[in-house]
């Protein structure tokens, strides 16, 4: 696979290659040092910086072509001929990517379900939306190819709607409120997404829920699935998703991850056309975390 570097800010190699692949950092590092990964012809070190227009190489190996069905425990909330709705744990990477194969959503709905939609292939079998790793709650899954195309078509036409919760770091200037701020690859860190001129429109709606001591608990609407959507808004906002690794300051009260999740999601049945609702309540962690800082506020 050749590319070449896109204008934008001087970046390692490393950092580049993570941002314009599916690969992980540390998979990355694995490909570099062997060699596999080179920048004009060369083989570098991962700190080497990347300018606009450098020819870049990958070589990797074969891929594994299929994930395998692994008994990894997850939380099936709904299950019909059509369709599978999950209540994600927090921590749980959706679907197989190079340095991590057995110990996604998908091997363990490999192993529960009879049968997955295939349209995306293999390695993501049944995955018509996802969730990031850190964030907890209610995914629907497509059990047939005719399901996975009717859900393609409402996530398209903005006809199923996702509400999530999160805990903000600071109060919100305004109890409700709408972002229209298009994102893209943060030119900083192409690792991170960003608000950016040009980039793909997004939409959020919000609105508080609950002010707390230091923080917000609020509820977020998103009308488009950008990558990163509402943690990329929360920032912009200037109210970073409370224990945001990537955006924010970080863990908080021992959270493994930012404290968002997705707590309802509406469709439509793809065969009987029926709006079903279905809903997921925060996980322990998050409850516990509420409560201190509810305590703190007596």
């Amino acid at each position: 696979m050749k590319m070449y570097a896109e204008p934008g800010e001087k970046t390692r190699f490393d950092v580049y290659l993570a941002a314009e692949t599916d690969y992980t950092r540390s998979y990355i590092k694995q490909l570099i040092d062997g060699g596999r990964a080179t920048l004009n012809g060369r083989k570098v070190k991962c700190g080497e910086i990347v300018k606009s227009g450098d020819e870049i190489e990958l070589d990797p190996p074969e891929p594994v072509t299929a994930a395998e069905p692994r008994d990894i425990p997850i939380d099936i909330i709904y299950e019909d001929g059509d369709i599978a709705v999950v209540n994600k744990q927090q921590g749980l990477t959706v679907h197989p990517a190079p340095g991590n194969y057995d110990n996604t959503l998908v091997n363990a709905l490999l192993f529960r379900l009879e049968g997955l939609s295939a349209i995306n292939g293999a390695l993501r079998p049944g995955i018509v939306h996802r969730l990031d790793k850190n964030t907890s709650g209610v995914m629907v899954v497509a059990k047939n190819d005719a399901a996975h195309l009717s859900l393609s078509r409402q996530i398209a036409a903005r006809e199923v709607t996702k509400i999530y919760l999160g805990l903000v770091d600071g109060h919100m200037k305004d109890a409700s409120g709408r972002v229209d701020a298009p994102i893209g690859r943060s030119p900083r860190d192409r690792k991170l997404m960003a608000v950016v001129p040009g980039g793909r429109p997004a939409v959020t709606e919000y609105e508080v829920e609950e002010v707390l001591p230091g923080h917000d608990l609020v509820r977020f609407h998103i009308l488009t699935g950008r990558t990163h959507q509402i943690r990329v808004h929360a920032k912009y906002l200037g109210h970073p998703i409370t224990g945001d690794e990537q955006y924010g300051a970080g863990a908080f009260m021992g959270s493994n991850g930012q404290l968002l999740h997705s707590y309802s999601l509406t469709i439509k049945h793809p065969s009987t056309g029926e709006e079903m609702t279905f809903t997921a309540p925060l996980p322990d962690y998050f409850q516990k975390i509420l409560k201190i800082l509810r305590e703190k506020d007596k």
